[in-house]
């Protein structure tokens, strides 16, 4: 017990430097950036970002990937952006009545680590739930035979997607909303479907995701979900 503490200590000491934190949140996106990039975002020196990430790859919270002259770091795992996610949650938990305070753009909808998350993630999630595609176990999900039909229907191969060395489903706490969206290897499946059909295209500078017209079509035919063009 005492060893598995002496770690939580050291990962909760490697995340919660501040600019570990900022490159560790600058990765919740999915996408891998250099070195530079991640000092530009953290407002350090890339001399200083180096040890940071080198710190940080020692916890396994990130990883690194060469391609030519350039290394590429990225988050450790699913794991990893849980926990950054959570841990949001709990900065801006409050005592009185919750009221969201996050930029529109991301509250409508963003990526959380590599599955889809605010208001359109939120409204994804509940309607697998009421139109029971989903069955519900504590702490994870699993799809129902109408549910793999549905998804099915979409372009998803879920034997493919269940073969994947992680879990397949469960509600992850959004920290916008305050309510599960859709995590695991099934929620990272509907945004490849949902980004591949271009129903959603990535902003180019923030984790926010756009929903285009067709998006906002096919969403409300095809899942009856009903996503209003402000939330685009």
């Amino acid at each position: 017990m005492d060893a598995h503490q002496d770690a939580a200590s050291s990962i909760a000491a490697a995340i919660g430097e501040p600019a570990r934190a900022r490159m560790l949140y600058a990765l919740l996106d999915g996408r891998a950036r250099t070195a530079t990039e991640l000092a530009a975002l953290a407002e350090i020196a890339p001399s200083t970002a180096s040890v940071h990430l080198g710190r940080l790859k020692a916890e396994r919270l990130v990883g690194v990937s060469a391609q030519g002259k350039h290394r590429y770091y990225s988050l450790g795992g699913a794991d990893v952006a849980d926990a950054l996610e959570a841990l949001s949650v709990l900065a801006g938990r409050a005592r009185d009545r919750f009221v969201p305070r996050t930029p529109v753009r991301l509250r409508a909808a963003r990526t959380c680590y590599d599955h889809i998350a605010g208001t359109l993630g939120v409204a994804i999630h509940d309607r697998f739930l009421a139109a029971k595609w989903l069955s519900a176990g504590r702490a994870s999900y699993d799809l129902t035979p109408e549910g793999v039909a549905i998804v099915e229907a979409l372009g998803v191969d879920v034997d493919e997607v269940r073969a994947r060395r992680r879990r397949f489903a469960f509600p992850c706490l959004d920290w916008s909303e305050r309510r599960p969206h859709l995590g695991g290897a099934l929620g990272a499946a509907l945004l490849g479907v949902a980004l591949k059909k271009k129903w959603v295209a990535h902003d180019l500078d923030s984790r926010a995701l756009g929903v285009t017209a067709a998006g906002r079509r096919e969403l409300g035919v095809r899942l009856g979900v009903d996503v209003r063009p402000s939330e685009a």
